[in-house]
């Protein structure tokens, strides 16, 4: 038998935009004639990602990170990747890629979070932050395993007091060494992770609690405490999302349950532009499709993405095909058109701006399908909305791939597959 090389997929690329049809259908539905010049690009066709790995929790699981090699927080870092979960457990925990926990948080007696953690992010990899449920940012130290059988160590460094009400994102910009929050207060705060932070506000602290709460949250650990840089107070509803700009680290966007994408100036703590939209916001994240600047991709509980355009003011495009409220978004580390996207409606999806068509009469504008759609493994049948499957949190990072967490107590990993080279 001829033993013939693996043909290579290929997707055709016609004016940006992913050619779905026959060339004479395009023609048509562009108004072009059949005797219009037109370029085409071929590009290699996406793989479809593959699991590879899941790594199971006591409680639900709502925040992931990743470092490795190729993560924008790695500084140099040439070790095996690793994986970062924050638990409703109260938890942090630090994973292998192959399922190995390698180091646990300290609970509330001995420096850790009094409740749910919410949000949990690398700043380096020897420091790390994390929030949750008890209104603070706290502050962690990592080291590694020194041998196969070691284990690792997060030491409580600083608790972070500024917000009111509990934590739902953090954003981490390592080249600066700052995070911003985003609070059920409506605030977005702006936070050094080191010792030279400002004083935390005394009304605040656990100290000044009522008698009975104060000997539930006393410590055997005593870690310092510090304030915010600044607390931005621009949200009418909770806050729900807050990312760096990606270019320019004294700006950032935040997202809201009052329907607003807004663009905050760090500096000053002053809203410069606030886009208004017909739904609840959840989540956000930036990505440069072209090279031409880049557009805010917003999730809404309205069970699509939108992405918007902060210098034009407009809608680019809407992502749907959700059944639930979107809830985390990550952006492609290796293309600037991709993105991927974690739902209440147990699946994640990988997006490409470039897979669009144009809206129907109850859609508008141009809208964008994903390009694959990825549950939870050994979720069996798909339950209604996603019941007991709902995602929590994605990162997509190039090393490892797509690591997602959820309801289902799970950090689940999937992987795009290899294209052999003929």
């Amino acid at each position: 038998m001829l033993d013939l090389p693996t043909p290579t997929p290929f997707d055709i690329l016609i004016n940006g935009t992913f050619l779905r049809t026959t060339l004479a259908e395009y023609l048509v539905s562009a108004g072009l004639s059949a005797e219009t010049t037109l370029t085409l690009q071929f590009l290699r066709s996406s793989i479809p990602p593959t699991f590879t790995a899941a790594f199971e929790h006591d409680d639900w699981v709502a925040a992931v990170d990743v470092l490795s090699a190729t993560s924008p927080h790695s500084s140099a870092y040439e070790k095996d990747p690793r994986i970062l979960s924050g638990s409703y457990d109260g938890l942090l925990r630090m994973w292998s890629p192959s399922g190995t926990v390698i180091a646990t948080s300290p609970g509330a007696s001995n420096g850790g979070h009094t409740s749910c953690i919410k949000a949990a992010k690398f700043l380096s990899p020897t420091t790390l932050a994390s929030a949750g449920l008890d209104r603070t940012v706290r502050i962690w130290s990592y080291a590694d395993a020194t041998g196969p059988d070691a284990q690792g160590k997060l030491t409580p460094t600083l608790a972070l007091y500024g917000h009111t009400l509990p934590i739902d994102s953090l954003a981490a910009h390592t080249p600066s060494n700052r995070l911003l929050s985003a609070s059920a207060d409506g605030s977005i705060g702006l936070w050094t992770p080191n010792k030279s932070a400002p004083a935390a506000p005394a009304a605040l602290l656990p100290g000044s609690a009522p008698s009975a709460k104060r000997r539930k949250m006393n410590a055997a650990v005593d870690v310092l405490a510090r304030g915010a840089t600044s607390m931005m107070a621009v949200h009418t509803a909770p806050a729900t999302g807050v990312v760096f700009h990606p270019d320019d680290a004294t700006a950032a966007y935040s997202t809201s349950l009052d329907h607003t994408l807004k663009t905050l100036d760090l500096a000053t703590g002053n809203v410069v532009d606030t886009r208004a939209t017909g739904h609840a916001l959840l989540c956000l994240t930036t990505l440069a499709p072209g090279g031409r600047g880049h557009v805010v991709a917003v999730g809404s509980a309205a069970r699509h993405i939108t992405l918007i355009d902060p210098r034009a003011g407009g809608v680019v495009m809407t992502l749907r095909g959700n059944k639930n409220k979107i809830a985390s978004l990550a952006r492609d580390p290796s293309s600037a058109f991709g993105l991927v996207s974690g739902a209440h409606d147990g699946t994640v999806r990988v997006w490409d701006v470039r897979s669009s068509r144009d809206g129907n009469l109850d859609e508008g504008g141009r809208v964008g399908e994903a390009v694959f759609v990825v549950g939870r493994d050994g979720a069996g049948k798909s339950k209604v909305g996603g019941e007991g499957e709902k995602v929590f949190g994605v990162v997509w990072d190039q090393t490892v791939g797509i690591v997602s967490a959820g309801e289902d107590r799970r950090v689940q990993i999937n992987a795009p597959a290899k294209l052999e080279k003929s």
